[in-house]
């Protein structure tokens, strides 16, 4: 018993740097972000629910939010099911496996900067795409001006995100223990059987931790529509983010109060919808 409150004590005193840091810059301004929300910016009086009220009438914060969850709902699906489609194919090549998985990595070496250049390369109205629209006799498109402009934002992502979402897969996949492939192989399975019956079982304990991620990093794609389109870009990609940093410049404290808290609180029921459906599985 003493040992272990030895190891307890070692463990938390380990931890304890981590916890004091996130205390310090996450968990404490977050309470007084949630304190914040009740209150009028200036002169501090208690609104109760007022702002809250002001944000879900705002009409620029329900186009946010709308495209957002647009955004969402398309990309983690499409993401999770195209990572796991091509780390289960180069988890099956014999030559050349670790050749293919390290290409699938460069898009996230790319800085910013450089992948915004990529968009104007090939996406401008002047870009290559329309070049090569125009020579086959078609009509130029403005990509970044029209709707197309959220179809390049769900591509950036998908494009840049594969490789991340690979590596968690084939950590899932070392765990699956090659006994069960052979037996299946003995038993006259085929490829489509294993999978079905071996592969996509074993993974499910994976699909949580990479949702969450893939749901994370979904919010970093801001960087490339805001230096490409600026504070007000296309309606079709004006997401959380761009609202945010619109209310931050104007100061408008007590709305991005109130819509921080309800955005923790949408993430925090997405998380445990997840952890549910990952324990049911």
């Amino acid at each position: 018993m003493n040992y272990r409150k030895k190891q307890g004590r070692k463990a938390f005193l380990f931890l304890a740097p981590s916890l004091i840091g996130v205390s310090v810059f996450v968990l404490i301004p977050f309470m007084d972000v949630f304190r914040r929300s009740f209150y009028e910016a200036m002169g501090g009086k208690f609104v109760g629910l007022a702002n809250y009220n002001l944000v879900l009438h705002n009409e620029a914060f329900l186009l946010a939010a709308k495209n957002t969850a647009r955004f969402l709902g398309i990309c983690i699906p499409l993401l999770l099911t195209i990572s796991l489609l091509f780390t289960v194919i180069l988890s099956s090549l014999k030559k050349n496996s670790e050749y293919f998985k390290t290409t699938f990595l460069i898009p996230m070496a790319i800085p910013i900067a450089s992948v915004v250049l990529l968009w104007k390369v090939f996406f401008h109205k002047s870009g290559l795409i329309n070049v090569l629209v125009v020579a086959l006799s078609g009509k130029a498109i403005d990509f970044m001006n029209t709707d197309k402009a959220f179809y390049v934002l769900v591509f950036s992502y998908i494009w840049k995100n594969t490789g991340y979402d690979m590596v968690l897969w084939l950590a899932g996949l070392s765990g699956i223990p090659s006994s069960l492939y052979e037996a299946a192989k003995m038993d006259g399975a085929g490829a489509f059987a294993r999978l079905r019956y071996i592969t996509l079982p074993e993974l499910l304990p994976t699909v949580y931790i990479t949702a969450v991620l893939s749901m994370v990093n979904s919010f970093k794609v801001f960087r490339e529509a805001y230096l490409i389109a600026g504070d007000y870009p296309h309606e079709s990609i004006y997401m959380l983010q761009h609202i945010f940093n619109n209310w931050f410049i104007a100061l408008d404290i007590q709305k991005m109060c109130a819509a921080a808290v309800m955005m923790a609180a949408l993430i925090l029921l997405f998380i445990i919808l997840l952890q549910r459906i990952d324990r049911k599985w």
